[in-house]
């Protein structure tokens, strides 16, 4: 992820909590709204994975009882780039993503896309 991206993903979170303070009528118009005028439709897609994605790693590790020091020692990733990676602040590897998966016995799957019936 280029630190161009990282930055304008900080500062939209940051925007956002901002707002989320100070209600709606600090944005005026509806998030969705918003963000359809911010984000493309590729990238509003790429961060809702990104999002899902990083959730259900957080879900399984916590449901498992595990703590991101015993998750680097059953998947070999480091602990800080498994707190990165949930804090949304790393774009990691596919690898690296299974790796810490398998202990949490997770895996990723291709899936369609809802909604969608050809992707051409």
């Amino acid at each position: 992820m280029s630190r161009e991206y990282e930055l304008a993903i900080a500062q939209a979170k940051a925007n956002l909590a901002d707002a989320q303070e100070r209600g709606a009528d600090a944005v005026g118009e509806s998030w969705d709204q918003v963000q359809k005028e911010l984000f493309t439709p590729e990238e509003i897609a790429e961060s809702n994975l990104r999002i899902a994605l990083v959730g259900e790693l957080i879900k399984a590790r916590q449901e498992k009882g595990i703590s991101q020091k015993k998750l680097e020692e059953l998947s070999g990733v480091k602990q800080p780039v498994i707190a990165r990676m949930e804090k949304g602040l790393t774009s990691p590897q596919l690898d690296t993503v299974l790796k810490v998966l398998a202990p949490l016995g997770k895996t990723l799957a291709i899936v369609p896309i809802e909604g969608n019936a050809s992707h051409t």
